[in-house]
């Protein structure tokens, strides 16, 4: 019996395993479908972006370049480069005052709690849900009165704003997590609450700035409506309103173009590239107690 058991006991288990590694192919093969499709657009892009205009066509669009001259890239680089520069000279600044005041409110609203602090919050949140569109007039009033309206550094302000509501609720939702006892023990020992924020929080707090870092240096550089409506002058605005303005009015380089939302898109890939998997720690590090 003892020898015959293997035997019997062989079919049983191939099945299932068979099944497993069919479904584990067909899993593989539906990424690798997705992959591709959302993909595709990423390659239109650097493809066309390096042809010459003379070989840009609808029908050969999807074809790789017959040379690498570097087709519209330095025209998109030449037309680009102090938009870029801006950019970077707004969402630094705002990232890094939205994610500290986010930090600010997460903490008081996780650990000290006060009377009507959840009203408080509720209000906060609100502001997440107030469409763009519905505050342009009041906005740029506001801005003409500070005397802000016009300039790249107008937006700072208007970004920072706009995104206290997310960064208070992902670093509340993370504090909420850090236990209690810390901040108890601190304040035994004297420590007050900008001292118990300083020390302790902050450096607990490593995972929350990545998610907040990326999350909004994403949305902010991406952002086209802010932008065209509070900066007017070409020369100082984002690079999202330059790479509108590429586009002619008699006719349009698809080339440059093209090239142009590759070099666009660059400074939020590279983010993503180097701390994508610090973004998927820092929300699974916010997301479970214990």
């Amino acid at each position: 019996m003892a020898a015959t058991s293997p035997r019997l006991a062989g079919p049983t288990y191939a099945a299932p395993r068979k099944r497993r590694r069919i479904g584990h192919y067909v899993v593989v093969a539906l990424l690798l479908v997705a992959m591709a499709f959302y993909l595709m657009p990423v390659y239109v892009m650097v493809a066309n972006g390096l042809k010459s205009k003379s070989y840009m066509t609808l029908d050969d669009m999807w074809l790789l370049p017959r040379d690498l001259s570097g087709g519209g890239f330095g025209a998109a680089w030449r037309a680009l480069r102090p938009n870029l520069w801006n950019s970077f000279m707004m969402v630094i600044p705002a990232t890094v005052l939205s994610s500290l005041l986010g930090a600010i409110n997460g903490y008081l609203f996780s650990k000290w709690k006060f009377r009507g602090s959840d009203i408080i919050f509720t209000l906060v949140l609100f502001g997440m849900f107030i469409p763009y569109q519905s505050i342009l007039i009041p906005l740029i009033q506001t801005l003409q009165q500070l005397g802000l309206y016009g300039h790249w550094y107008g937006l700072i302000l208007v970004h920072v704003i706009y995104g206290i509501p997310i960064t208070s609720l992902i670093f509340r939702n993370y504090f909420t997590n850090v236990p209690a006892e810390l901040v108890e023990a601190a304040r035994i020992d004297g420590a007050g609450l900008v001292e118990i924020f300083r020390r302790i929080m902050l450096p607990l707090a490593l995972p929350a700035f990545v998610v907040v870092g990326i999350f909004q240096f994403t949305n902010i550089w991406n952002d086209f409506l802010f932008g065209v409506t509070v900066v007017f002058d070409p020369r100082d605005q984002p690079i999202t309103v330059a790479l509108n303005n590429l586009s002619g009015t008699n006719s349009v380089d698809w080339t440059v173009v093209m090239a142009g939302a590759v070099v666009a898109a660059l400074p939020t890939l590279i983010v993503y590239v180097l701390l994508g998997r610090f973004f998927i720690r820092g929300l699974l590090a916010g997301s479970m107690k214990g």
